[in-house]
């Protein structure tokens, strides 16, 4: 029992790896596909965002604009009839989208993460099943 618990933990800190990687390259590549670059006003100026701290930092310049050019009122806040209401839906789905990528960036460094936490867990249980054999 204690051997396939051991396989079984390997394998999935194996798999936890590959879709953890898969989806950072998956995400990136998306980003970059886009080649949006990130504003000279914005905390990493002039970058292609293809990168959680990219996007970030795009996100957050992108609200700054969109509040500088709403006077500082976010799209629920505004009349229906504001002509600068589309400006800020406009600016709360990019930011959406960027945050998006953000999280899933984060998410694929857990899996990939976790992944090395299945594997040592196996690996332990798999030496710990050796030196109890004998």
């Amino acid at each position: 029992m204690r051997k396939a618990a051991s396989i079984a933990s390997i394998v999935l800190g194996v798999l936890l790896i590959v879709g953890g990687v898969a989806t950072w390259f998956s995400v990136s590549g998306e980003l970059a596909d886009q080649r949006i670059v990130t504003s000279e006003d914005a905390c990493l100026p002039g970058r292609e965002v293809k990168g959680p701290f990219t996007a970030y930092c795009e996100a957050q310049v992108i609200e700054q604009h969109a509040l500088e050019a709403t006077g500082g009122l976010y799209y629920a806040e505004m009349d229906r009839e504001d002509p600068l209401r589309e400006v800020a839906a406009t600016a709360s789905f990019l930011r959406a989208s960027l945050f998006t990528s953000v999280v899933a960036f984060g998410s694929a460094a857990m899996a990939a993460g976790m992944g090395v936490v299945f594997i040592l867990i196996g690996l332990g249980m798999r030496d710990v099943e050796q030196r109890t054999s004998v």
